[in-house]
Protein backbone atom coordinates (compact mmCIF):
# COMPACT_ATOMS: atom_id res chain seq x y z
CA UNK A 1 0.00 0.00 0.00
CA UNK A 2 2.77 2.46 0.98
CA UNK A 3 4.78 1.60 -2.13
CA UNK A 4 1.82 2.39 -4.40
CA UNK A 5 0.67 5.53 -2.58
CA UNK A 6 2.66 8.68 -3.24
CA UNK A 7 0.98 10.40 -0.28
CA UNK A 8 1.90 7.60 2.15
CA UNK A 9 5.42 7.38 0.77
CA UNK A 10 5.95 11.11 1.27
CA UNK A 11 4.44 10.97 4.76
CA UNK A 12 6.49 7.93 5.73
CA UNK A 13 9.65 9.57 4.41
CA UNK A 14 8.88 12.83 6.23
CA UNK A 15 8.05 11.02 9.48
CA UNK A 16 11.29 9.00 9.31
CA UNK A 17 13.40 12.04 8.43
CA UNK A 18 11.86 14.06 11.27
CA UNK A 19 12.41 11.14 13.69
CA UNK A 20 16.08 10.83 12.72
CA UNK A 21 16.61 14.60 12.93
CA UNK A 22 14.96 14.82 16.35
CA UNK A 23 16.90 11.75 17.53
CA UNK A 24 20.21 13.33 16.54
CA UNK A 25 19.14 16.62 18.11
CA UNK A 26 18.11 14.80 21.31
CA UNK A 27 21.46 13.03 21.61
CA UNK A 28 23.24 16.33 21.03
CA UNK A 29 21.13 18.15 23.62
CA UNK A 30 21.72 15.44 26.24
CA UNK A 31 25.45 15.58 25.54
CA UNK A 32 25.54 19.36 25.85
CA UNK A 33 23.46 19.23 29.05
CA UNK A 34 25.84 16.68 30.56
CA UNK A 35 28.85 18.78 29.57
CA UNK A 36 27.19 21.83 31.07
CA UNK A 37 26.46 20.28 34.45
CA UNK A 38 29.95 18.74 34.56
CA UNK A 39 31.42 22.16 33.88
CA UNK A 40 29.28 23.70 36.62
CA UNK A 41 30.36 21.02 39.10
CA UNK A 42 34.00 21.44 38.09
CA UNK A 43 33.80 25.17 38.77
CA UNK A 44 32.21 24.44 42.16
CA UNK A 45 35.03 22.01 43.04
CA UNK A 46 37.65 24.55 41.90
CA UNK A 47 36.15 27.11 44.27
CA UNK A 48 36.45 24.63 47.16
CA UNK A 49 40.01 23.82 46.06
CA UNK A 50 40.98 27.47 46.60
CA UNK A 51 40.03 27.12 50.27
CA UNK A 52 42.14 23.98 50.56
CA UNK A 53 45.17 25.50 48.84
CA UNK A 54 45.14 28.45 51.21
CA UNK A 55 46.29 26.27 54.09
CA UNK A 56 48.38 23.73 52.20
CA UNK A 57 52.03 23.13 53.22
CA UNK A 58 54.72 20.42 53.24
CA UNK A 59 56.38 19.40 56.50
CA UNK A 60 60.03 18.57 57.00
CA UNK A 61 59.54 14.92 56.08
CA UNK A 62 58.02 15.86 52.72
CA UNK A 63 54.45 14.96 53.67
CA UNK A 64 51.64 17.38 52.78
CA UNK A 65 49.67 19.11 55.50
CA UNK A 66 46.40 21.06 55.28
CA UNK A 67 45.90 23.64 57.94
CA UNK A 68 42.63 24.96 56.45
CA UNK A 69 39.87 22.64 55.29
CA UNK A 70 37.03 23.46 52.90
CA UNK A 71 33.99 24.56 54.86
CA UNK A 72 31.42 22.27 53.18
CA UNK A 73 30.27 19.76 55.84
CA UNK A 74 30.10 16.93 53.30
CA UNK A 75 33.91 16.79 53.45
CA UNK A 76 33.64 15.92 57.17
CA UNK A 77 31.10 13.04 56.94
CA UNK A 78 32.23 9.55 55.90
CA UNK A 79 30.93 8.90 52.40
CA UNK A 80 29.57 12.46 52.43
CA UNK A 81 29.77 12.79 48.65
CA UNK A 82 32.57 15.40 48.53
CA UNK A 83 36.20 14.36 48.86
CA UNK A 84 39.65 15.90 48.73
CA UNK A 85 43.11 14.41 48.80
CA UNK A 86 46.62 15.86 48.69
CA UNK A 87 49.44 13.46 47.79
CA UNK A 88 53.24 13.43 47.50
CA UNK A 89 55.66 10.52 47.16
CA UNK A 90 56.23 10.75 50.91
CA UNK A 91 52.56 10.45 51.86
CA UNK A 92 49.08 11.92 51.57
CA UNK A 93 46.35 13.60 53.56
CA UNK A 94 42.63 13.46 52.75
CA UNK A 95 39.21 14.55 53.91
CA UNK A 96 37.30 12.75 56.64
CA UNK A 97 34.67 11.80 54.06
CA UNK A 98 37.14 9.33 52.52
CA UNK A 99 37.56 7.58 55.87
CA UNK A 100 39.78 4.61 55.09
CA UNK A 101 39.53 5.00 51.33
CA UNK A 102 41.62 7.00 48.85
CA UNK A 103 41.25 8.61 45.45
CA UNK A 104 42.89 7.03 42.45
CA UNK A 105 46.05 8.82 41.37
CA UNK A 106 47.48 9.42 37.93
CA UNK A 107 51.09 9.32 36.80
CA UNK A 108 50.89 12.84 35.42
CA UNK A 109 48.67 15.84 36.00
CA UNK A 110 48.79 19.38 34.65
CA UNK A 111 50.40 22.13 36.66
CA UNK A 112 48.92 25.05 34.78
CA UNK A 113 45.22 24.29 35.33
CA UNK A 114 42.70 21.85 36.60
CA UNK A 115 42.04 18.63 34.69
CA UNK A 116 38.61 17.00 34.88
CA UNK A 117 37.96 13.30 34.58
CA UNK A 118 35.63 10.55 35.73
CA UNK A 119 36.91 7.80 37.98
CA UNK A 120 35.77 4.99 40.20
CA UNK A 121 35.33 6.25 43.73
CA UNK A 122 34.95 4.87 47.23
CA UNK A 123 31.87 3.10 48.49
CA UNK A 124 30.90 1.90 45.02
CA UNK A 125 30.20 5.37 43.58
CA UNK A 126 31.53 6.97 40.45
CA UNK A 127 33.27 10.31 40.79
CA UNK A 128 33.67 13.54 38.89
CA UNK A 129 37.22 14.49 39.83
CA UNK A 130 39.47 17.52 39.28
CA UNK A 131 43.22 17.45 39.87
CA UNK A 132 46.43 19.41 39.33
CA UNK A 133 50.00 19.70 40.56
CA UNK A 134 50.82 22.66 42.81
CA UNK A 135 54.01 23.85 44.61
CA UNK A 136 53.14 25.22 48.06
CA UNK A 137 56.88 25.44 48.67
CA UNK A 138 58.91 26.44 45.60
CA UNK A 139 61.96 24.64 47.00
CA UNK A 140 60.24 21.29 47.23
CA UNK A 141 58.56 18.85 44.88
CA UNK A 142 54.99 19.58 43.71
CA UNK A 143 52.01 17.91 45.34
CA UNK A 144 48.94 16.37 43.64
CA UNK A 145 45.70 18.05 44.74
CA UNK A 146 42.46 16.21 43.98
CA UNK A 147 38.84 17.07 44.73
CA UNK A 148 35.89 14.89 43.72
CA UNK A 149 32.13 14.61 44.02
CA UNK A 150 29.83 11.62 43.64
CA UNK A 151 28.30 11.64 40.17
CA UNK A 152 25.00 10.04 41.28
CA UNK A 153 23.26 13.40 41.34
CA UNK A 154 24.69 14.25 37.93
CA UNK A 155 23.48 10.97 36.46
CA UNK A 156 20.06 11.44 38.02
CA UNK A 157 19.83 14.95 36.57
CA UNK A 158 20.80 13.60 33.16
CA UNK A 159 18.18 10.84 33.35
CA UNK A 160 15.44 13.29 34.34
CA UNK A 161 16.46 15.68 31.60
CA UNK A 162 16.55 12.83 29.08
CA UNK A 163 13.02 11.66 29.90
CA UNK A 164 11.63 15.19 29.81
CA UNK A 165 13.43 15.81 26.56
CA UNK A 166 12.11 12.52 25.12
CA UNK A 167 8.53 13.53 25.92
CA UNK A 168 9.04 16.96 24.41
CA UNK A 169 10.62 15.56 21.26
CA UNK A 170 7.83 12.98 20.88
CA UNK A 171 5.25 15.76 21.06
CA UNK A 172 7.28 17.84 18.64
CA UNK A 173 7.53 14.83 16.28
CA UNK A 174 3.75 14.43 16.30
CA UNK A 175 3.24 18.12 15.58
CA UNK A 176 5.78 18.09 12.76
CA UNK A 177 4.23 14.94 11.23
CA UNK A 178 0.84 16.67 11.24
CA UNK A 179 2.46 19.67 9.61
CA UNK A 180 4.06 17.33 7.05
CA UNK A 181 0.65 15.76 6.39
CA UNK A 182 -0.81 19.19 5.69
CA UNK A 183 2.19 20.07 3.54
CA UNK A 184 1.94 16.84 1.53
CA UNK A 185 -1.78 17.38 1.03
CA UNK A 186 -1.13 20.92 -0.16
CA UNK A 187 1.67 19.74 -2.43
CA UNK A 188 -0.47 16.99 -3.98
CA UNK A 189 -3.52 19.21 -4.47
CA UNK A 190 -2.50 20.15 -8.03
CA UNK A 191 -2.58 16.43 -8.88
CA UNK A 192 -6.25 16.33 -7.84
CA UNK A 193 -6.96 19.01 -10.39
CA UNK A 194 -4.99 17.03 -12.97
CA UNK A 195 -7.07 13.94 -12.17
CA UNK A 196 -10.30 15.85 -12.70
CA UNK A 197 -9.05 17.21 -16.01
CA UNK A 198 -7.95 13.74 -17.09
CA UNK A 199 -11.44 12.46 -16.28
CA UNK A 200 -12.84 15.16 -18.55
CA UNK A 201 -10.28 14.16 -21.17
CA UNK A 202 -11.43 10.55 -20.89
CA UNK A 203 -15.00 11.62 -21.66
CA UNK A 204 -14.00 14.11 -24.33
CA UNK A 205 -10.89 13.31 -26.40
CA UNK A 206 -11.08 16.82 -27.84
CA UNK A 207 -10.37 18.37 -24.44
CA UNK A 208 -6.86 19.11 -23.20
CA UNK A 209 -5.31 19.61 -19.80
CA UNK A 210 -4.92 23.19 -18.69
CA UNK A 211 -1.39 24.59 -18.81
CA UNK A 212 -2.00 26.67 -15.67
CA UNK A 213 -0.34 24.19 -13.31
CA UNK A 214 2.71 24.20 -11.05
CA UNK A 215 6.03 24.33 -12.85
CA UNK A 216 7.05 20.96 -11.39
CA UNK A 217 4.21 19.08 -13.11
CA UNK A 218 4.26 21.00 -16.38
CA UNK A 219 6.36 18.26 -18.07
CA UNK A 220 3.68 15.73 -17.05
CA UNK A 221 0.91 17.99 -18.39
CA UNK A 222 2.76 18.47 -21.67
CA UNK A 223 3.33 14.72 -22.00
CA UNK A 224 -0.35 13.93 -21.37
CA UNK A 225 -1.48 16.60 -23.82
CA UNK A 226 0.96 15.25 -26.39
CA UNK A 227 -0.41 11.77 -25.88
CA UNK A 228 -3.96 13.11 -26.22
CA UNK A 229 -3.03 14.86 -29.46
CA UNK A 230 -1.53 11.64 -30.83
CA UNK A 231 -4.58 9.67 -29.72
CA UNK A 232 -6.94 12.19 -31.29
CA UNK A 233 -5.02 12.04 -34.56
CA UNK A 234 -5.09 8.23 -34.54
CA UNK A 235 -8.82 8.20 -33.77
CA UNK A 236 -9.51 10.71 -36.50
CA UNK A 237 -7.64 8.61 -39.04
CA UNK A 238 -9.38 5.45 -37.86
CA UNK A 239 -12.82 7.06 -38.07
CA UNK A 240 -12.09 8.42 -41.51
CA UNK A 241 -10.99 4.99 -42.72
CA UNK A 242 -14.06 3.37 -41.15
CA UNK A 243 -16.40 5.91 -42.73
CA UNK A 244 -14.68 5.58 -46.08
CA UNK A 245 -14.93 1.81 -45.85
CA UNK A 246 -18.61 1.99 -44.93
CA UNK A 247 -19.38 4.27 -47.87
CA UNK A 248 -17.30 2.19 -50.29
CA UNK A 249 -19.19 -0.96 -49.31
CA UNK A 250 -22.58 0.54 -50.08
CA UNK A 251 -22.10 0.11 -53.83
CA UNK A 252 -21.24 -3.62 -53.63
CA UNK A 253 -24.21 -4.11 -51.31
CA UNK A 254 -26.48 -2.36 -53.81
CA UNK A 255 -25.15 -4.68 -56.51
CA UNK A 256 -25.82 -7.69 -54.31
CA UNK A 257 -29.35 -6.43 -53.70
CA UNK A 258 -29.86 -6.28 -57.48
CA UNK A 259 -28.56 -9.83 -57.80
CA UNK A 260 -31.00 -10.90 -55.08
CA UNK A 261 -33.92 -9.40 -57.01
CA UNK A 262 -32.85 -11.21 -60.15
CA UNK A 263 -32.57 -14.48 -58.27
CA UNK A 264 -36.02 -13.98 -56.78
CA UNK A 265 -37.46 -13.22 -60.23
CA UNK A 266 -35.77 -16.38 -61.51
CA UNK A 267 -37.54 -18.44 -58.82
CA UNK A 268 -34.58 -18.96 -56.45
CA UNK A 269 -36.63 -17.78 -53.45
CA UNK A 270 -34.55 -19.46 -50.71
CA UNK A 271 -31.28 -18.19 -52.12
CA UNK A 272 -32.75 -14.68 -52.49
CA UNK A 273 -34.02 -14.73 -48.87
CA UNK A 274 -30.62 -15.79 -47.55
CA UNK A 275 -28.91 -13.15 -49.63
CA UNK A 276 -31.35 -10.48 -48.41
CA UNK A 277 -30.67 -11.39 -44.78
CA UNK A 278 -26.92 -11.18 -45.32
CA UNK A 279 -27.30 -7.84 -47.11
CA UNK A 280 -29.53 -6.53 -44.32
CA UNK A 281 -27.01 -7.57 -41.65
CA UNK A 282 -24.13 -5.98 -43.54
CA UNK A 283 -26.18 -2.84 -44.16
CA UNK A 284 -27.07 -2.57 -40.46
CA UNK A 285 -23.41 -2.91 -39.52
CA UNK A 286 -22.49 -0.19 -42.01
CA UNK A 287 -25.18 2.12 -40.72
CA UNK A 288 -23.99 1.49 -37.18
CA UNK A 289 -20.43 2.34 -38.14
CA UNK A 290 -21.57 5.52 -39.84
CA UNK A 291 -23.59 6.42 -36.74
CA UNK A 292 -20.50 5.95 -34.59
CA UNK A 293 -18.48 8.09 -36.97
CA UNK A 294 -21.12 10.80 -36.57
CA UNK A 295 -21.06 10.43 -32.78
CA UNK A 296 -17.27 10.78 -32.83
CA UNK A 297 -17.52 14.32 -34.16
CA UNK A 298 -20.42 15.18 -31.88
CA UNK A 299 -17.96 16.47 -29.28
CA UNK A 300 -16.97 19.26 -31.63
CA UNK A 301 -20.39 20.04 -33.10
CA UNK A 302 -22.13 20.14 -29.70
CA UNK A 303 -20.04 22.85 -28.10
CA UNK A 304 -22.60 25.49 -27.21
CA UNK A 305 -25.38 23.78 -29.22
CA UNK A 306 -28.84 23.24 -27.73
CA UNK A 307 -32.10 21.74 -28.91
CA UNK A 308 -35.71 21.65 -27.75
CA UNK A 309 -36.30 18.17 -26.38
CA UNK A 310 -40.03 18.13 -27.05
CA UNK A 311 -39.61 18.95 -30.75
CA UNK A 312 -37.13 16.10 -31.22
CA UNK A 313 -39.28 13.61 -29.27
CA UNK A 314 -42.39 14.46 -31.27
CA UNK A 315 -40.46 14.16 -34.53
CA UNK A 316 -39.14 10.71 -33.66
CA UNK A 317 -42.50 9.48 -32.36
CA UNK A 318 -44.31 10.70 -35.47
CA UNK A 319 -42.04 8.54 -37.61
CA UNK A 320 -42.29 5.44 -35.41
CA UNK A 321 -46.09 5.69 -35.18
CA UNK A 322 -46.24 4.93 -38.89
CA UNK A 323 -44.25 1.70 -38.59
CA UNK A 324 -45.82 -1.73 -38.14
CA UNK A 325 -44.45 -2.03 -34.59
CA UNK A 326 -45.33 1.54 -33.67
CA UNK A 327 -48.96 1.33 -34.72
CA UNK A 328 -49.85 -0.83 -31.74
CA UNK A 329 -47.98 1.32 -29.16
CA UNK A 330 -49.46 4.09 -27.02
CA UNK A 331 -46.87 6.86 -26.65
CA UNK A 332 -46.97 8.99 -23.51
CA UNK A 333 -44.87 12.14 -23.83
CA UNK A 334 -44.14 14.00 -20.58
CA UNK A 335 -41.51 16.48 -21.70
CA UNK A 336 -41.83 20.19 -20.74
CA UNK A 337 -42.25 22.44 -23.75
CA UNK A 338 -39.37 24.72 -22.73
CA UNK A 339 -36.85 22.00 -21.85
CA UNK A 340 -33.54 22.76 -23.59
CA UNK A 341 -30.94 20.00 -23.93
CA UNK A 342 -27.26 20.96 -24.44
CA UNK A 343 -27.00 18.71 -27.51
CA UNK A 344 -27.43 19.51 -31.19
CA UNK A 345 -30.83 18.50 -32.61
CA UNK A 346 -29.30 16.01 -35.07
CA UNK A 347 -27.39 14.24 -32.30
CA UNK A 348 -30.38 14.21 -29.96
CA UNK A 349 -32.41 12.69 -32.79
CA UNK A 350 -29.81 9.92 -33.16
CA UNK A 351 -29.95 9.20 -29.42
CA UNK A 352 -33.71 9.31 -28.91
CA UNK A 353 -34.35 7.54 -32.20
CA UNK A 354 -32.32 4.54 -31.06
CA UNK A 355 -33.83 4.52 -27.56
CA UNK A 356 -37.47 4.93 -28.58
CA UNK A 357 -37.13 2.43 -31.43
CA UNK A 358 -35.67 -0.09 -28.97
CA UNK A 359 -38.54 0.58 -26.55
CA UNK A 360 -41.13 0.10 -29.30
CA UNK A 361 -39.56 -3.19 -30.31
CA UNK A 362 -39.81 -4.63 -26.78
CA UNK A 363 -42.93 -2.88 -25.41
CA UNK A 364 -46.21 -4.74 -24.99
CA UNK A 365 -48.48 -1.74 -25.27
CA UNK A 366 -47.01 1.50 -23.90
CA UNK A 367 -43.88 3.64 -24.18
CA UNK A 368 -43.33 6.67 -21.96
CA UNK A 369 -40.87 9.48 -22.72
CA UNK A 370 -40.16 11.75 -19.77
CA UNK A 371 -38.00 14.87 -19.42
CA UNK A 372 -37.10 17.11 -16.52
CA UNK A 373 -34.54 19.60 -15.29
CA UNK A 374 -33.38 18.84 -11.76
CA UNK A 375 -30.59 20.51 -9.80
CA UNK A 376 -27.72 20.99 -12.24
CA UNK A 377 -28.67 18.27 -14.73
CA UNK A 378 -31.19 17.78 -17.54
CA UNK A 379 -32.56 14.24 -17.82
CA UNK A 380 -34.54 12.39 -20.46
CA UNK A 381 -35.85 8.87 -19.98
CA UNK A 382 -37.51 6.30 -22.24
CA UNK A 383 -39.56 3.63 -20.46
CA UNK A 384 -41.52 0.70 -21.89
CA UNK A 385 -43.79 -1.94 -20.37
CA UNK A 386 -41.79 -4.83 -21.77
CA UNK A 387 -39.91 -7.54 -19.87
CA UNK A 388 -37.06 -5.22 -18.85
CA UNK A 389 -33.44 -6.11 -18.14
CA UNK A 390 -31.53 -7.08 -15.04
CA UNK A 391 -27.94 -7.78 -14.04
CA UNK A 392 -25.66 -9.02 -16.79
CA UNK A 393 -28.42 -8.64 -19.40
CA UNK A 394 -28.19 -4.86 -19.02
CA UNK A 395 -24.46 -4.97 -19.71
CA UNK A 396 -25.04 -7.30 -22.66
CA UNK A 397 -27.61 -4.91 -24.09
CA UNK A 398 -24.97 -2.20 -24.64
CA UNK A 399 -22.38 -4.59 -26.08
CA UNK A 400 -21.86 -3.87 -29.74
CA UNK A 401 -23.67 -6.39 -31.90
CA UNK A 402 -25.17 -8.28 -28.94
CA UNK A 403 -28.87 -9.16 -29.16
CA UNK A 404 -31.13 -10.18 -26.31
CA UNK A 405 -34.06 -10.96 -28.62
CA UNK A 406 -33.05 -13.03 -31.62
CA UNK A 407 -36.61 -13.38 -32.85
CA UNK A 408 -37.19 -9.75 -33.80
CA UNK A 409 -35.58 -7.47 -36.33
CA UNK A 410 -32.41 -5.49 -35.72
CA UNK A 411 -28.78 -6.35 -35.27
CA UNK A 412 -27.97 -5.38 -31.67
CA UNK A 413 -26.35 -1.99 -32.34
CA UNK A 414 -29.06 0.46 -31.19
CA UNK A 415 -28.39 0.82 -27.46
CA UNK A 416 -24.61 0.60 -27.91
CA UNK A 417 -24.70 3.39 -30.49
CA UNK A 418 -26.97 5.49 -28.27
CA UNK A 419 -24.59 5.03 -25.32
CA UNK A 420 -21.59 6.02 -27.47
CA UNK A 421 -23.44 9.11 -28.68
CA UNK A 422 -24.51 10.15 -25.18
CA UNK A 423 -20.99 9.82 -23.80
CA UNK A 424 -19.61 11.62 -26.86
CA UNK A 425 -21.75 14.63 -25.87
CA UNK A 426 -20.53 14.55 -22.24
CA UNK A 427 -23.73 12.87 -21.06
CA UNK A 428 -24.46 9.97 -18.72
CA UNK A 429 -26.19 6.79 -19.90
CA UNK A 430 -27.88 4.52 -17.34
CA UNK A 431 -30.43 1.72 -17.01
CA UNK A 432 -33.24 1.58 -14.46
CA UNK A 433 -36.60 -0.05 -13.81
CA UNK A 434 -39.27 2.49 -14.65
CA UNK A 435 -42.85 3.12 -13.60
CA UNK A 436 -44.09 0.79 -16.35
CA UNK A 437 -42.04 -2.07 -14.84
CA UNK A 438 -40.08 -2.52 -18.05
CA UNK A 439 -36.69 -1.18 -19.06
CA UNK A 440 -36.06 2.53 -18.50
CA UNK A 441 -33.08 4.16 -20.16
CA UNK A 442 -32.00 7.46 -18.65
CA UNK A 443 -29.70 9.96 -20.31
CA UNK A 444 -28.65 13.21 -18.70
CA UNK A 445 -26.38 16.18 -19.29
CA UNK A 446 -25.02 18.89 -17.06
CA UNK A 447 -26.82 22.21 -17.45
CA UNK A 448 -23.49 23.99 -17.45
CA UNK A 449 -20.25 22.65 -18.84
CA UNK A 450 -17.21 23.40 -16.78
CA UNK A 451 -13.57 23.41 -17.68
CA UNK A 452 -11.63 24.72 -20.64
CA UNK A 453 -11.72 22.76 -23.87
CA UNK A 454 -9.47 23.16 -26.81
CA UNK A 455 -9.03 21.11 -29.93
Amino acid sequence: MIVRSLRLRLLAGAALAILVALGVAGVGLIYMFERHIEHRESLSLEAKAVELLAGLRIDASGKPQADIYPTDNRFNRPAGGLYWQVSTPKGSVHSSSLWDQSLSQVTSAPSDGWATRRADGPYGHGLLLIERLVRPDPTKRPVLVQLATDDDALLQARREFSWELLGSLALLWAVLVLAAYAQVGLGLRPLLRVRKEIERLRRNPGARLSTEHAVEIRPLIDAINGLAEARAADLSRARSRAADLAHSLKTPLAALAAQSRRAREAGAIDAADGLDRAIAAAGAALEAELARARSAIARETNRGATSRALDVVESVVSVLERTDAGERIVFEIAVPAGLEVPVAASDLTEILGALIENAVRHARRQVRIHGESAADRIMLSVNDDGPGLAGSRAELAITRGARLDESGPGHGFGLAIAKDHVEATDGIFAFATGALDGLEVRVSWATRRSGTHRA
